[in-house]
């Protein structure tokens, strides 16, 4: 090797790439199976042949058995072997990876001792059900709380156990306002008086209730604001309980009374002006003086903003041309979620104030966005919350748009010029040494890389780009000799 050619600085994060890449040929998948560092993701390969797997079996590297153990791939007997694993992270790692596993490895573990293994069981829903259903009477509540969040379609009697278990924490769990898995559960009618009258299931209960003035007007009067949020959005709720919860503290009650469709109209922009005026910088917020209950209420008042903005409402969705134009974020983003606007509301959407407007309208509709629209969309999208995904994902540029890209001046664009597979190897390594990592990461596994390029990119000050450029299929078989040989395998 050169004296004058670059080496990885991380090294380890590249052979966890290079563990990842789909291209490396079998007696290098051989050779990697013997490093002792990094996360073991080698052991995850779908093309580990016997021969390798007996060799992280008897490795005893906790990394390699764990990624062993996550191998969707795996024999079942290989499985088996894993089940009576001493280290229950290894066992844990099992029930996580295990995929259209025989009935007798769950019948293995579902008395495993350790509380992880049997958590994890809880999760699956491949699971047999009577095996399942012993998870119910699990010694450890907290099991017992996971399967009541996950099996959200539990035969009647275990459902019941559930209901009415001893521990708070399991009844909280099994009639709650969040489950893991959808469709939500309804508990036995018989059951409903004694949730409701229980504080840890209340809030649970309410939407099951047949809600009579008596019993919408004493739940109005809960001290839990999540009971109240529950009764402002029932369906029976009379109209006076209504407006008197329109007057609610707790601004999360009263953005359920403005997601009514019974709500009228004055009521409704009377909370969103209450709602958005009452709202304070996060850093507000941290003020030593404050009591406990007056940052919390700050706090709930803050993320109520951001619920007006975020509510997804069907009723305005299955109706949406009387939205199109509304004053309310939420209403326009319920609108634009609607495949049956005309072609005139669809452009009113796209090219709406508010990026989440634009982006749902484009993801429902992407038959009548344009080049033009779809590149100012992407430009313009401002996300709610950190995300990988961005508008371009749902559209095809053509060639000469992502080669204007590659030199565009926002980072961002650049992204994404090495989605043309042809990009022109001047452009694929201008672009490979670029200033900004996100762009180095993003073309580290384009085919037209020169090896030389591809050298510095494994040898980039960012790990993930380093990572990146070795877990590209493209990478030649005489580099991933070269980086196996630097790290002594």
């Amino acid at each position: 090797m050169a004296e004058d050619e670059p080496t990885p600085v991380h090294q380890t994060k590249v052979l966890d790439g290079l563990a990842e890449n789909p291209a490396l040929p079998t007696g290098l998948v051989r050779r990697l199976v013997r490093y002792r560092r990094g996360f073991g993701h080698v052991a995850k390969r779908a093309d580990l042949t016997p021969d390798m797997i007996e060799e992280v079996l008897a490795s005893g590297h906790d990394w390699l058995l764990h990624s062993l153990a996550l191998n969707r791939q795996l024999p079942n007997a290989v499985r088996m072997r894993l089940a009576a694993h001493a280290d229950p992270a290894v066992r844990a790692a099992l029930v996580v990876g295990a995929r259209g596993a025989p009935r007798e490895l769950y019948e293995r573990l579902i008395d495993d001792p350790d509380r992880l293994v049997r958590g994890h069981l809880a999760e699956r829903d491949d699971v047999p059900a009577d095996l399942l259903a012993r998870l119910a009477t699990d010694p450890d509540p907290p099991v017992r709380a996971t399967l009541a969040r996950w099996w959200t379609q539990a035969p009647g009697p275990v459902r019941r156990l559930l209901l009415t278990d001893a521990v708070d924490e399991v009844r909280a769990a099994a009639c709650s306002t969040y489950y893991a898995r959808l469709p939500h559960p309804v508990p036995p009618p018989d059951l409903v008086a004694g949730l409701l009258a229980d504080p840890v299931t209340r809030a649970g209960a309410v939407r099951h209730a047949d809600l009579t003035p008596e019993l919408a007007k004493r739940l109005a009067g809960d001290p839990d604001h999540h009971v109240r949020r529950q009764v402002a959005e029932h369906p029976q709720l009379p109209s006076g309980v209504r407006d008197l919860l329109a007057e609610d503290p707790s601004a999360s009650v009263r953005v359920g009374v403005f997601s009514r469709r019974d709500t009228p109209e004055p009521v409704r922009h009377r909370i969103y002006t209450q709602i958005r005026q009452g709202d304070r910088p996060l850093t507000d917020l941290l003020d030593d003086e404050i009591d406990d209950t007056a940052l919390l209420q700050q706090v709930e008042d803050h993320m109520a903003v951001a619920e007006l903005r975020h509510l997804r409402l069907d009723w305005v969705t299955a109706d949406p041309l009387p939205h199109v134009s509304s004053p309310y974020i939420c209403f326009r983003r319920s609108a634009a979620r609607s495949r049956t606007l005309p072609a005139e509301a669809v452009i009113r959407l796209l090219n709406d104030d508010d990026s989440g407007v634009r982006t749902s309208m484009a993801k429902h509709a992407p038959h009548l966005v344009d080049p033009a629209t779809a590149e100012r969309i992407d430009r313009e999208f401002g996300p709610d919350k950190k995300t990988r995904w961005r508008p371009a994902d749902v559209f095809t540029f053509p060639p000469q748009t992502l080669r204007r890209f590659a030199t565009d001046p926002d980072p961002r664009m650049r992204c994404l010029a090495p989605r043309d597979p042809d990009l022109p190897v001047e452009l694929a390594e201008r672009l490979a040494t670029d200033a900004d990592s996100t762009v180095r990461h993003a073309v580290a596994g384009h085919p037209n890389l020169p090896v030389h390029v591809r050298r510095v990119l494994l040898a980039d000050s960012s790990e993930w780009v380093a990572h990146a450029a070795a877990a590209a299929a493209t990478l030649p078989v005489a580099e991933m000799e070269r980086l196996l040989t630097l790290a002594g395998v």
